[in-house]
């Protein structure tokens, strides 16, 4: 039986150019490609040198704080190049596929014998650990830690952002597999969470705890689920998954092949045909931008959602945790006196000149002009209207600024991720950057509570 969460707080950014519900198959990427920085707080040490032939599941490097938490090649091929920064930092592995993809055959996990300790050496080993993150600090998770739940969202509320139950459709059996193993890892439940309706094929999975969740964005976050089921506490520990990245360790605990195939919804006013295609982790991204047309030739592409995601160029790569990659006009054009008259065509959470409040269901298309210039936090109290969690937001966003690690723990920053700050600062009208904050608080107090 499901339990009901209704989100009332909150603000759904109806856009045009959402992603018609059909799949194609992309055009098979030369270059695949890991971008470093999607791993956050991980400090790579090169297994392979390049020019190495590698297959699909070996491992490329491995964490230098955790040995064994190995990360893989999505593809079979050729690690062409090692990007590097600044002290010779490690910034992106590019690895040539072949046309005929081999992969590292582990043993399929024995679903009903393997214990917790087996289940950890086994997705540390094979690459699939990565897709398991935590709170609180919304890392990858330590393998050392128990958690005291795990929880997945299976509900969509992110503007264009790819439709959960339309690309888990077909995929029962993994995602069963992964509940069933993943199950094994915390003396708690595993919490998952979808829309109303019932047309969701993580709905009818044994051994979970299932809650239907209603209400506008961030109802859909898994941060604010956590807050409306079992807040984090000091101390306390709780896994996270995507629903496609459980597909991915279903088929690995399945097979022991890391399949590192993706669904992918290309989505934005610029695209001319947004849809879905079926590519991998790390392919090009124009493979399929350009299969679908676009309508200008000055856009912003984005590696992710349009509130969370990262800004990419047509020779950029597909994030590691990504499911959707948006194109919107860019927004490098101003309106002479635009804060001094009516606005039909934005979204406001304010009735000052602004009707968007009118038509709650009227899609935008909407730019990248900020609308305004980075000034002091405003105390408007717009913040709390679309912030469903029992946590003040400014006070947190502003014991982050100050580094204040006592206030930082008592507002609540352990229960928090930065894309749970995302719309707030869509919304705010300071054009302050909410997620940096919260991602710099939250790794200051990792690095001195641990």
């Amino acid at each position: 039986m499901s339990k009901d969460i209704r989100i009332k707080k909150g603000l759904n950014i109806n856009l045009i150019g959402a992603a018609e519900q059909t799949t194609s198959k992309a055009v098979l990427s030369n270059v695949y490609a890991l971008n470093l920085d999607d791993f956050h707080g991980i400090t790579p040490k090169m297994l392979v040198k390049q020019g190495a032939e590698v297959k699909a599941g070996e491992p490329l490097f491995y964490n230098k704080n955790k040995e064994e938490m190995l990360f893989v090649s999505p593809v079979s091929g050729e690690l062409v190049e090692i990007v590097r920064g600044a002290r010779r930092r490690i910034l992106t592995l590019k690895i040539l596929a072949d046309k005929t993809q081999e992969y590292v055959e582990h043993k399929p996990l024995d679903l009903v014998k393997s214990d917790a300790e087996g289940i950890k050496t086994f997705l540390l080993q094979s690459g699939g650990w990565p897709f398991i993150k935590q709170r609180p600090y919304d890392i990858i998770a330590n393998p050392d830690a128990t958690p005291k739940a795990i929880f997945v969202s299976g509900y969509t509320t992110a503007p264009l952002a790819a439709d959960a139950d339309y690309v888990l459709q077909g995929k029962e059996a993994e995602l069963q597999a992964a509940v069933n193993v993943l199950g094994k890892l915390t003396p708690g439940q595993i919490h998952v969470s979808i829309g109303k309706s019932n047309n969701s094929p993580l709905a009818n999975l044994d051994g979970i705890s299932l809650h239907k969740v209603n209400g506008p964005h961030p109802a859909g976050l898994v941060g604010t689920q956590i807050n409306k089921i079992d807040p984090i506490n000091k101390g306390e520990v709780a896994w996270t998954i995507a629903p496609q990245d459980l597909v991915i360790l279903g088929e690995l605990f399945l097979t022991g092949k890391f399949n590192a195939e993706r669904t992918v919804a290309l989505v934005g006013s610029v695209v001319k045909a947004p849809k879905y295609y079926t590519t991998k982790i790390g392919a090009e991204i124009s493979t399929f931008l350009y299969a679908s047309g676009v309508n200008e030739d000055k856009f912003r592409l984005i590696n992710g959602d349009v509130l969370t995601g990262s800004r990419t160029n047509t020779e950029g790569y597909l994030g590691f945790y990504n499911n959707t990659v948006t194109a919107i006009p860019e927004g490098d054009d101003y309106e002479l006196f635009g804060w001094n008259k009516p606005v039909f065509n934005k979204i406001s959470t304010t009735r000052a000149l602004t009707f968007s409040w009118m038509q709650p269901k009227k899609k935008y298309d909407l730019n990248t002009n900020t609308n305004g210039e980075h000034r002091a936090f405003v105390v408007t109290g717009q913040y709390e209207e679309v912030f469903p969690m029992d946590i003040y937001p400014l006070q947190l966003l502003k014991a982050c600024m100050v580094k204040d690690l006592d206030e930082m723990e008592q507002l609540g920053l352990y229960e928090v991720a930065p894309e749970d700050f995302a719309l707030t600062e869509f919304i705010c009208i300071s054009k302050q950057p909410h997620q940096q904050i919260i991602r710099e608080g939250l790794d200051l107090l990792h690095q001195e509570i641990g």
